[in-house]
């Protein structure tokens, strides 16, 4: 589609799975609306996701001479990312994995005209 926009954001030290919470809040929203919703959610995604928002309005504006009123979120979704595996010491000598889970998160708006 012609008025489509894309924004990604990639290696975010999130798992995908608390990700996803704020993703579905935000999915069929206007993009000034999930800003403003997103600028007082107490979840580290909504930040790494309001910055996403930014990008999002300026690819729009910058590349393709979109109106942000106009924007709406058609699709958000996190995809897991790479895991980071590090090790923590345990009880009588032996060792723990902790997985470090990395998402990345793509927010797709189109145009629409009027509210």
């Amino acid at each position: 589609m012609e008025n489509e926009v894309r924004a990604s954001l990639g290696r975010v030290r999130i798992s995908a799975r608390k990700a996803r919470l704020v993703c579905d809040a935000v999915r069929g929203k206007r993009v000034v609306d999930a800003q403003a919703m997103l600028r007082f959610m107490p979840q580290k995604t909504a930040y790494e996701m309001e910055k996403l928002m930014k990008s999002l309005v300026a690819n729009a504006e910058n590349n393709q001479d979109l109106d942000p009123e106009d924007l709406w979120i058609t699709a958000v979704y996190a995809d897991e990312g790479i895991t980071y595996k590090r090790f923590q010491p345990k009880a009588r000598g032996r060792v723990g994995r902790v997985n470090k889970r990395t998402c990345s998160i793509t927010v797709v708006a189109e145009a629409r005209g009027g509210r």
